[in-house]
């Protein structure tokens, strides 16, 4: 066995140790609320016992890169096993079942936002249940294996290598010459975030702009919103809220899909980087272009042959136009999964686009998930050069990254991902067909592939069945389990959880 997996297994445990410590949120807004502690004390003990047994397994691990795959792979599945535990031991609704508490566990700590509540009230779940459904969300934002290596003196030695095995692509700069400072220093960006966000969107409700946007209201979507998760406590998402809480809410899900680098330099004074950096340029220039096209359908009303009840608002009025573009192009885009009206009702163009946004994702470095901002800017660019080396063959052009050559491998390894991204894609499309057949769940081609790339991408909702006002209920328990998988691969960028079942990893 060329593979510590007792190394691997005891930093799961010491995560898992420290796990416990969040349960503590939860607990604190039962006792306020007078609600039942069980669901988070025998959690929490669970969780502690699990824990300390796993990470005595080895008193001193030494982290090599197989170890670090095995320990991010398998610490993203025991955060979600162990976060389903609060669903079953209250018992409440539709995620007392098993296969439902993994869904929606998984889909919160991997930021999906997909969800199998049939019922999201207070009448069906506590509020504090509730909480801990948000707070899964904030805890994987920025990265649970992050958090660790952050806070956790034992990971500082083989911290850069389970940040690159959790963002194994263009992922996390190294920003100072400790990788543990430089996670410290992208939770403490991330931590300033939720807190400015909570601040202004109870400073709504403390000036009447905003009168469903309790104290409750304004944490639980600061925990949703830096992460691009998406889970809302309102069963209408941000519908619920006034235009001016949709507006407050864009520019931080902006932030989230940004790369995080590069508010650090901003604070160091080098306030041109946002304008030279060519990543952001190209996510701005989406942004916009999206936002233009879906605005001008929307006013127009193209593609509907009348207006239903939800669109007579929208169509031919300028503001809701550009506001419901603005807040589902971003949200889409940066795979947050808000939704501040029901796009189903759209015409086809309008949600075709939002369709396409599936799969383009946030930026390296940023919370966001699918294919992300750079690997789509890296291709552009490649394939431009192709065009130019076919009509002029002997010229050398290098593809440019912020002023940089890329190295080929890289180049190779993008394209590598994408490609792999989108086989299993079809794949999954396939196999959620074929297991929806079996079952007689009546649900259309367009439905299911909106559905696969809503969880590989970590997005959430997609259209029709699975739409931003519906949910992922009625699908067969197999359909789910698999939708669980995609999920784990989805958030860790597939390669670091398939390497694992490679006969190639576990020998010499």
């Amino acid at each position: 066995m060329y593979v510590d997996w007792r190394a691997s297994a005891s930093l799961v445990g010491t995560v898992l140790q420290y796990l416990t410590i969040t349960l503590a949120v939860p607990t604190i807004v039962a006792l306020v609320y007078g609600e039942p502690l069980l669901p988070f004390v025998a959690t929490a003990a669970v969780t502690l016992v699990a824990g300390t047994a796993l990470s005595s397994l080895d008193r001193d691990p030494d982290l090599g890169m197989r170890e670090a795959f095995l320990m991010v792979g398998a610490t993203w599945l025991a955060v979600a096993l162990v976060g389903a535990l609060p669903y079953l031991v209250a018992g409440d609704g539709t995620v007392a079942r098993p296969a439902n508490a993994l869904f929606e566990s998984m889909s919160g700590f991997t930021t999906t936002g997909a969800t199998v509540m049939g019922d999201i009230s207070f009448d069906t779940h506590s509020r504090a249940l509730l909480m801990w459904r948000q707070l899964t969300q904030w805890l994987g934002g920025m990265g649970i294996v992050v958090l660790a290596v952050a806070i956790l003196p034992e990971l500082s030695v083989g911290g850069a290598q389970l940040m690159d095995a959790e963002a194994p692509g263009p992922g996390i700069e190294k920003l100072t010459p400790r990788i543990a400072e430089t996670a410290r220093v992208l939770w403490g960006i991330y931590l300033a975030l939720t807190l400015l966000e909570i601040l202004l969107l109870y400073g709504l409700y403390q000036v009447g702009l905003a009168p469903e946007m309790t104290a409750y209201n304004a944490i639980a979507h600061g925990f949703t919103t830096l992460p691009t998760g998406g889970f809302s406590p309102e069963a209408y998402s941000i519908e619920a809220f006034s235009a001016a809480v949709q507006w407050i809410i864009v520019p931080f899900m902006i932030a989230a899909g940004t790369n995080f680098a590069l508010f650090w330099y901003v604070l160091n004074g080098e306030f041109g980087r946002f304008r030279r950096d060519s990543e952001f340029r190209f996510y701005a220039g989406i942004l916009g272009v999206f936002t233009a096209v879906l605005a001008g359908t929307l006013f127009t009303g193209a593609g509907l042959s009348t207006v239903p009840d939800e669109m007579t608002a929208i169509v031919g009025d300028l503001e809701p136009s550009i506001r419901h573009a603005a807040f589902q192009v971003v949200s889409i885009i940066t795979t947050t999964g808000y939704a501040s009206v029901d796009f189903n009702a759209w015409g086809m163009p309008s949600k075709a686009l939002l369709f396409v946004g599936l799969f383009i994702g946030g930026s390296a470095g940023s919370t966001g998930g699918a294919v992300k901002i750079v690997r789509w800017l890296v291709i552009f660019k490649s394939i431009r050069r192709e065009l130019f080396t076919t009509v002029h063959p002997d010229d050398v052009r290098p593809v440019r990254l912020g002023g940089r050559a890329l190295d080929e491998r890289a180049i190779r390894g993008i394209y590598a991902f994408t490609l792999l991204y989108f086989a299993l894609f079809a794949l999954a499309v396939v196999l959620l067909m074929l297991d929806a057949g079996r079952v007689g769940y009546g649900v259309t081609a367009f439905e299911v592939m909106s559905a696969v790339a809503a969880t590989i991408g970590n997005v959430g909702p997609g259209f029709g069945a699975v739409g931003p006002m519906n949910s992922y209920l009625h699908f067969p328990g197999t359909s789910k389990l698999l939708m669980v998988a995609l999920m784990w691969f989805g958030r860790l960028e597939i390669l670091p959880v398939l390497v694992l079942f490679t006969p190639a990893y576990w020998r010499r």
